[in-house]
């Protein structure tokens, strides 16, 4: 079972690769900008808002081409 600093570790990957600012991520993952913030200081997550988190992450699609700048 991962833990809370691998959710982390992922969700960072996530945001480097799809160029996703931190709180924009928890907006639209579960509709919390904070999220990032509160699991860098130990917020632990449980396992429907990892599941929700996940889900976003596995179906998103970027609404302009990735590496272009708005």
């Amino acid at each position: 079972m991962l833990n809370d600093a691998d959710i982390l570790a992922d969700i960072e990957r996530f945001r480097a690769k799809h160029g996703v600012p931190a709180t924009t991520f928890g907006r639209q993952a579960i509709g919390d900008a904070n999220l990032i913030a509160n699991l860098a200081a130990g917020r632990e997550l449980r396992r429907a808002t990892e599941a929700k988190v996940r889900s976003f992450m596995a179906e998103y699609r970027p609404t302009q081409p990735e590496g272009i700048a708005a």
